[in-house]
């Protein structure tokens, strides 16, 4: 497993704008009906990773309008809570990822963005603003690397205990971790 430093992983320098995966109307990735956006590239390379096919960033295809409009109509049916980003490493791939949050927090607003990432809260606050950014357009957040000394399969929506479920509005109004309401062990 990778450490990186404060802002050494740039988005910019790293994502090749590709997805390894599109799921529309999923019961795994979040609350409620989901669709899950699995993006290309992650640097932690956590040992048991579930989806180490996704840590190249020239994996899978590439990120299209197309896929964009197929991701707002999914997304605009009643029965969908929300948009979950995965992979990969969604903070690594910022220049895809943040033009699509932002169009559904402008076309969509009421529909929730959930996201994995291998960084903890507390890294996310010491990044680069582009990461910054994206952190303010997400519901709720799975934080932290996946650890298989603490795997706990019985974990709701994550793989080991040192993650976190928080919820990114409540703690970025409050200035500390604020865990999601939901959240049960």
């Amino acid at each position: 497993m990778k450490n990186p430093k404060a802002q050494e992983w740039r988005s910019e320098e790293l994502s090749q704008g590709r997805i390894m995966d599109y799921k529309a109307f999923n019961f795994v990735d979040g609350e409620g009906v989901r669709c899950s956006l699995y993006v290309s590239g992650c640097l932690f390379h956590c040992s048991g990773c579930y989806n180490v096919a996704t840590w190249s960033f020239s994996a899978g295809i590439p990120y299209t309008l197309d896929l964009e409009e197929q991701i707002m109509e999914d997304l605009a049916q009643p029965y969908v809570q929300g948009l979950t980003l995965l992979g990969g490493e969604p903070f690594l791939n910022t220049g895809i990822i943040l033009p699509l949050v932002k169009r559904i927090r402008n076309e969509l607003p009421t529909k929730d963005i959930w996201s994995w990432t291998g960084y903890t809260w507390e890294e996310l606050a010491l990044e680069t603003p582009d990461k910054l950014e994206l952190l303010k357009h997400i519901d709720i957040l799975v934080d932290g690397r996946y650890d298989m000394s603490k795997r706990n399969m019985a974990l709701q929506f994550r793989g080991s205990s040192n993650q976190r479920i928080i919820d990114v509005p409540k703690s970025l109004a409050a200035k500390q971790i604020i865990l999601w309401e939901n959240l049960r062990e």
